[in-house]
């Protein structure tokens, strides 16, 4: 069995992010719609390489209840007028999870996920009262997330492994 790590990363104050602000033309616009077939069509695009399964199996009525809930937001970039990756935020109390974050398989390697997680990292901030903004990736992840929430400022403060 392979080994899989996870990394829990957090900001502690948005003075620590430190943005990439190269949109490479992409524009980034919240689904203010909630409409939870968009979320899980988005999930299964961004997710498919990436070996995302934990929500495959859910049912129309738990997804509706997950991605049409009062504390998450969606976020959907666009480029070209098609979907390049999306971002979800969770509220919780004065904590913001970027729960899902990702490019679409057709965008990724162009050089706009610094550009996207920087736009998740400041629509968490703007959601007030925030004081802390985290996320988790693993190894199975693209080999360059880790990196990305780094270099925007995110501080890694767990590590976990586990068999795959």
């Amino acid at each position: 069995m392979t080994a899989v790590t996870t990394y829990y990363l957090e900001m502690l104050a948005r003075e620590q992010l430190c943005p990439q602000s190269d949109a490479r033309g992409v524009q980034v616009r919240e689904a203010r719609v909630k409409q939870y077939p968009f979320n899980r069509f988005l999930y299964s695009l961004v997710g498919a390489p990436w070996q995302w399964t934990d929500k495959l199996t859910w049912s129309d009525e738990q997804w509706q209840a997950y991605a049409e809930a009062d504390d998450l937001r969606t976020w959907v970039a666009y480029s070209d007028g098609a979907p390049a990756g999306y971002f979800e935020l969770q509220k919780q109390g004065t904590a913001v999870e970027i729960m899902y974050f990702g490019l679409t398989p057709a965008f990724i390697g162009r050089g706009i996920g610094g550009y996207l997680l920087s736009n998740a990292l400041q629509q968490a901030w703007d959601w007030q009262p925030v004081s802390r903004v985290w996320v988790h990736t693993c190894s199975l992840d693209h080999p360059a997330a880790l990196a990305n929430y780094q270099a925007r400022g995110m501080r890694l403060y767990r590590t976990e492994e586990e068999k795959a």
